[in-house]
Formats: C-alpha cells, structure tokens, sequence
C-alpha cells in the first residue's frame, strides 16, 4: 500500500516534469510576439504548479496547507488555458501539445480533487 508521504512524493515529481516540459516547450516556440507572451504566462504558470505543491507539501499547518493548494489549482488552471489559447490562435499544433494538455488537465484534476478534500477537512 502507498503511503501518503510517497503519493506526495509522485504528484511533487509530476508536476515538477511537467514545468521542466514546459520550459522545453517555450525554448521552441515561434519567435513572434504573441507566441512569447503567451509561452512567457504558460511558463509562469506551470512552474509556479510545482513550486506551490512543494510549498504545500511544507506546510506547517492545515489551513496553510489548503491555502497553498488553492494556489495551485489556480495556477493549474491558467497552465490549461494557456496551452489551450496557443492551440486555438494557431501558434501550435493541437497534435504537438495535445499529450502536455492531457497531462495539465490530468493535473488540475487531482489538485482540485485534494483541494476540496483538504478544504472539507477543516471543517
């Protein structure tokens, strides 16, 4: 049976792999300006996922805890956003980024799934 220190220990892995695909991602961007700026908020945004959980996971209570993983989700959320705006203004191919929207939604879904339970915790 997985603890949950060693689930922990996955999802930080995770999303930590997943900020490092993003950068690799925005290193191969266009050129142009919109596809900067829009690779520049994804950028933020994904690495701010794996920097938060591992704040999160630090926490040295449960309502800081929560707190932190609120952060999360939200910066989960935008990734998904981000990845799909560069899709539907055709900066990149749904094909070429389809497994990293996968991966974020994938992501986000378990955040907010933690969140929530984490949330009803406290009361």
């Amino acid at each position: 049976m997985t603890s949950e220190h060693e689930k922990a220990e996955a999802l930080k892995a995770r999303a930590k792999a997943f900020a490092i695909r993003v950068v690799r991602l925005f290193r191969a961007l266009p050129k142009t300006e919109e596809a900067r700026l829009m690779g520049r908020q994804l950028l933020r945004a994904a690495t701010s996922v794996a920097a938060n959980y591992r704040a999160a996971t630090r926490a040295r209570s449960k309502e800081e805890f929560v707190s932190k993983l609120g952060n999360v989700v939200e910066e989960a959320d935008e990734a998904v956003f981000w990845i799909e705006l560069l899709i539907e203004t055709n900066v990149l191919e749904p094909h070429r980024v389809q497994d990293l929207l996968d991966e974020a939604e994938q992501l986000l879904a378990i955040f907010a799934a933690s969140y929530h339970t984490a949330r009803h915790s406290l009361r």
